[in-house]
Parts: C-alpha cells; structure tokens; sequence
C-alpha cells in the first residue's frame, strides 16, 4: 500500500502531462476548489495564449489573413502528398498529427508533421505556427535541432516534412526509468542547454521545454523539436509577456503574467533536470492550485541524493527572481561555466564527439520500440496523403488556404551539394 501511495502522484502527473494547456486550463476552470485560489482565478482571465496587442479592450480591425502571414511565394510549389507513403501515426498534438513517411522519389524516411488549417484558425493559433516554421528554418546549423527539410501546403492542411528522430521522447524513457543517474542527466542538460543557447543568439525563446518536446536520436543525441510557442525578435535583456507554456514548467513570472525574457528558458531547463534527477517536476502537486502556489511561493527543496554542483545549479535555475537566476547576466555563458559542467567539453559537445549514456539501439527507420503505441497502433488517416477535392473546397477551406501564403518552403539547390 505504501508504495502505491508513493506512485499514484506520479501515475496522475504522467496522466495529465497528456492534455494540452488550453485543455488543461478548461479543466480548472470547472473545478470550483482550484478556482477558489486567486493566483489560479487571475490566470483563468487569460483561457488562450494571447500577444499583448492582441488584448487591447477596443482592438482595431485586423488586417486580413493574408497580409498578417504572407511570407512571399511559395518556393516549393511541386510537393504534394502524394510524393509520401504515409506508414505509420508516431504523434498527435492540438492540430492534427505527425506521421513516419517515406518519399516516394528519395526512398528517405522523414517525420512529416500534419496539421489541420481550420483547427488553427478556429483557435487562432495562425501566428504561432508560421512562427514554427520560421524557427525551423533557422535551426538548420545546429545539431541538437530537429531540421526542416521544406514545408508545402493543400488547401486544407500544413505540411512540415522534418528530420525522422526515433530514439524517443525523453518523457518515454523518464516514464520508464522513473529518473536518471547525474551523468545522464548531465549529458542531457548540456545538450539541452547548448541547443537553447543558439537559440538565444538568434533572439529566439523557445518556452516550451519539457521532456515531450526533448527527442533523442538513433545514437541517443538530444534533439529538441517542436517549435510552436517560440518567441521571435526578443534581444539580450528583452522581454514578452505572453501567457504560454505547460503548467508543471511556468515559471513565476510568467504566472504573475509579468514580463519575461530569456531567463524563462534557464527555469524551465533547471525544471527538467530536477526532474531527470528526482522524477517529477519541482513544486509538483496533483492539485493545480496548490502547484502553482508551490510555484510562486515555496523554496525549493533538494533531496540530499545528488552532488553539491546539481544541487547549487538546481539553486541557480529555478530562482524564482529571474534578475538573480543563473543566465541572467551572461545567458548561456554562465550555464556552460557553471562547475556541474566542468567534466564536458563542450567543443566535442557539439560535434558530437562524446559517446552518449544511452543507445537507443535502433535496428532502422521501421523500429518503433521507443514511440508511445497509442501513437503506433493508431491507423493512418486516408486523408492525410491526399489532396480535397477541388469540387468540395468550401468558403471556410478557401479562407484557410488564404491565410497561410508563404508558408511553403524548400531549401536553395546549393544547399543540397
């Protein structure tokens, strides 16, 4: 019984970290003890990630879809999903699904990341996928970044066709393991840490870190992906105020929906080492109003099981005054000089030089050991490799298609020599 009692927090923190923060957030909504919290009603004023323009009381008309996202004309005009054979569902979030395919022409493997134009729209999630797409085309020379290969549209749905990484989420492994030894986890953070310190000097935040969002490749390279909730254009000592991200990992001054900047990402790393150390995330508690206070108001607590250097760290990332958090001054400097790293060398870091902890043992494209089989098991849409007929193409399909000009992509020839 007592070792049941001990599992169920984290038997119903694996159940939740399932649900999308809109879904999350409705949930509460509806549950009359969470809402008693006034830091919990406070956030509930903000149901959707919203811009700060875009919360104005008398907000001037918008201009029309295609002058918001018109990033110029398509330079891949020819793809098609026909060019795939879709083989196999290895992932699904908000707007659709991400699918193993095999081109056709190339006989490559890519993850090709589909996702329904209305479903976008109807939640307004327009800019926060060409911001995807932006990022993705940014990443392309850093290793620890799952890379766009080029991007195509129909009238009714997006296409990413991404780097195919099939060592698994680290969430799948941690669900496995329950937590890590502190050179795994080391290994990890580094990596984590390096891939968002390019980032950060592309004035790139990516907000979204969790263990879902961290992939490792066939030889067990971390690879971050996902790039939906990235903020754009933030410079060293800029900030946003935008209220996004997954509940367990906000950090305090995003839940006082005070500015942030590009400290959130050291708090949000500092979340996902403690938890690869301890097995859930720090502040945790089944009971969403009592985490978000832990949040804001409890000190941290370490277990005396981890070193002196994890534990002084852990201390410098989740500081919940960002002005006195680790990377506060130097950003990514201090994180990479910080005595807990002192074993990596971080030159062959980022050649990849040093062998990781854990090999996936992938035998190839077609081993599926590490993804969810809720995913697998799932059949393929038909509708996913085909175009809609041009005689059903509605108004509201038209409207879709118009709203995201630009988005098609596809690298420069010389790119490919």
């Amino acid at each position: 019984m007592k070792e049941e009692a001990l599992r169920s927090p984290w038997k119903a923190f694996m159940k939740q970290r399932r649900m999308g923060l809109n879904d999350f957030i409705q949930k509460i909504a509806n549950n009359s003890y969470a809402c008693k919290h006034p830091e919990v009603q406070s956030i509930l004023k903000i149901s959707q990630p919203q811009e700060p323009e875009l919360m104005n009381a008398n907000p001037s008309p918008p201009p029309s879809p295609s002058q918001q996202i018109n990033l110029g004309p398509s330079s891949n005009p020819h793809a098609k999903p026909s060019d795939f054979h879709f083989l196999k569902v290895i992932g699904k979030g908000s707007f659709g699904k991400v699918l193993l395919a095999r081109h056709k022409a190339e006989e490559a493997f890519y993850a090709v990341k589909v996702l329904q134009k209305k479903a976008i729209l109807k939640k307004k999630e327009e800019k926060h996928i060409m911001s995807e797409r932006n990022v993705l085309l940014k990443n392309v020379k850093h290793p620890f970044l799952v890379g766009l290969h080029f991007s195509f549209q129909t009238a009714d749905k997006l296409y990413f066709v991404l780097d195919y990484i099939n060592g698994g989420e680290l969430f799948y492994h941690l669900q496995r393991e329950r937590c890590f030894l502190e050179p795994r986890a080391r290994f990890y953070a580094a990596e984590i840490a390096s891939a968002l310190g390019y980032l950060h000097s592309l004035n790139i935040v990516y907000r979204d870190l969790k263990p879902e969002n961290i992939l490792l490749d066939s030889q067990g390279h971390i690879v971050l992906t996902d790039f939906g909730l990235c903020k754009e254009n933030i410079e060293h000592n800029g900030t946003t105020s935008t209220f996004c991200g997954t509940p367990e990992y906000l950090a305090p001054e995003v839940l006082h929906k005070q500015p942030y900047d590009r400290t959130v990402d050291w708090w949000c790393l500092g979340a996902v080492l403690y938890e690869m150390l301890y097995g859930l995330p720090p502040f945790y508690s089944r009971n969403t109003a009592e985490m978000y206070d832990n949040i804001l108001n409890k000190p941290l607590q370490l277990k005396p099981n981890i070193t002196n250097s994890a534990r002084h760290l852990l201390e410098g990332l989740l500081q919940k005054d960002r002005t006195k958090r680790l990377g506060a001054k130097e950003d990514f400097m201090e994180i990479k000089n910080h005595i807990f790293f002192s074993l990596i060398n971080w030159d062959d870091l980022i050649n990849k030089k040093i062998t990781p902890p854990f090999n996936p043992n992938v035998s190839g494209p077609s081993d599926l050991r590490h993804f969810d089989p809720e995913f697998t098991e799932e059949p393929v849409p038909n509708s996913i490799g085909r175009s809609p007929d041009s005689i059903l193409i509605t108004a509201s399909v038209k409207e879709a298609a118009e709203a995201f000009l630009g988005f098609s992509y596809a690298p420069p020839m010389d790119s490919f020599l």
